[in-house]
């Protein structure tokens, strides 16, 4: 008798392709290339039951192409067994292309940012979540839940709870666009047989929902897994706030309001995750706290600054502590 996944396979046409595991990310979700003949595609296992659901996959999918964006083209699906067959865009991944020459990040930079300011001039798909400051900082109470409650024991979150509400609604909580939430260089390929923005292929962005302007931009430039050069960082800033009319100074702040956030709730997913078998990703702990204290340092966040001194830097003696049952 047949898996879920070879049956799924010869409704698809392809049964009998050879498969390879292709490798994934910290959610539940796999991946594997098949070949057949000349022919490759890429299988995805959703399981039911996770936050991702793979018909949010096919309806941002859908979206990006509209707007004139590389998505992967759905080939076959099953919504119920939470399979995907998907366009395989191959392996020009941004993070191991720039591994091998690092001198190209300027440019696979700017092609990435550009992509951000043509999804901020465009319409909002209907039905998007839409979540506000107290929700993103509910998200961020993972720093305190799961990195520091095991080192330090449990807090009052109320000071580290109203100042991060605060910086959000103060500093970013205007207009709303489409946010991937996860645009970072290994969630981006390049795609050199096309042109313009669909150059850059898109990956991982069933999460995608209305958000602020900037927050991908954030997750592009403070990347958890690699160091973006600053002179990269401060050019990419400069692209986005000059074509979208943006005032730099007021940005700055709603910059560093989106980066502390996104850094703060990073370091609460590792720190779970290494509770959950996974520590590997403790390795990357310490860069996402230099981000953090880089966001702090922003005048508009000072009251923040101060409720985040209870967090614990991650040295290698309070990482191991994160693993230990």
């Amino acid at each position: 008798m047949l898996d879920a996944a070879s049956a799924f396979l010869v409704q698809a046409g392809w049964a009998g392709a050879k498969r390879a595991a292709v490798a994934g990310d910290a959610s539940a979700r796999s991946y594997e290339r098949l070949t057949q003949g000349t022919k490759t595609a890429i299988l995805m296992n959703s399981p039911s039951g996770q936050a991702d659901d793979p018909a949010d996959f096919i309806k941002i999918a859908r979206y990006l192409a509209r707007i004139g964006l590389s998505s992967p083209r759905i080939l076959a699906q099953d919504l119920t067994e939470g399979f995907l067959l998907l366009e395989d865009f191959g392996d020009a991944v941004f993070a191991p292309v720039l591994a091998k020459n690092p001198a190209r990040e300027p440019a696979l930079y700017a092609a990435a940012t550009q992509i951000l300011i043509h999804l901020a001039r465009a319409p909002l798909p209907p039905g998007l979540p839409d979540l506000t400051a107290q929700n993103w900082t509910e998200a961020a109470t993972l720093a305190l839940t799961h990195y520091a409650a095991p080192l330090i024991g449990p807090t009052d979150p109320g000071a580290f709870t109203g100042a991060l509400t605060r910086v959000l609604r103060t500093l970013a909580d205007g207009p709303r666009i489409f946010i991937h939430r996860d645009y970072h260089a290994e969630n981006l390929l390049l795609l050199p047989r096309r042109r313009g923005l669909r150059r850059v292929g898109l990956l991982d962005f069933q999460l995608g929902q209305a958000g602020q302007p900037g927050y991908d931009l954030v997750s592009l430039l403070q990347d958890a897994r690699r160091d973006v050069s600053p002179g990269t960082q401060d050019a990419m800033i400069g692209l986005y706030t000059q074509a979208l009319g943006l005032d730099p100074i007021g940005f700055s702040a709603t910059y560093a309001a989106l980066s502390a956030q996104r850094a703060l709730r990073i370091m609460g997913i590792f720190a779970r995750l290494a509770r959950n078998a996974k520590p590997q990703y403790l390795v990357l702990m310490p860069r996402v706290w230099d981000h953090l204290q880089h966001s702090l340092a922003h005048p508009a966040l000072s009251d923040l600054r101060a409720a985040c001194r209870i967090l614990p830097q991650p040295r290698p003696k309070i990482l191991q502590r994160l693993v230990q049952p």
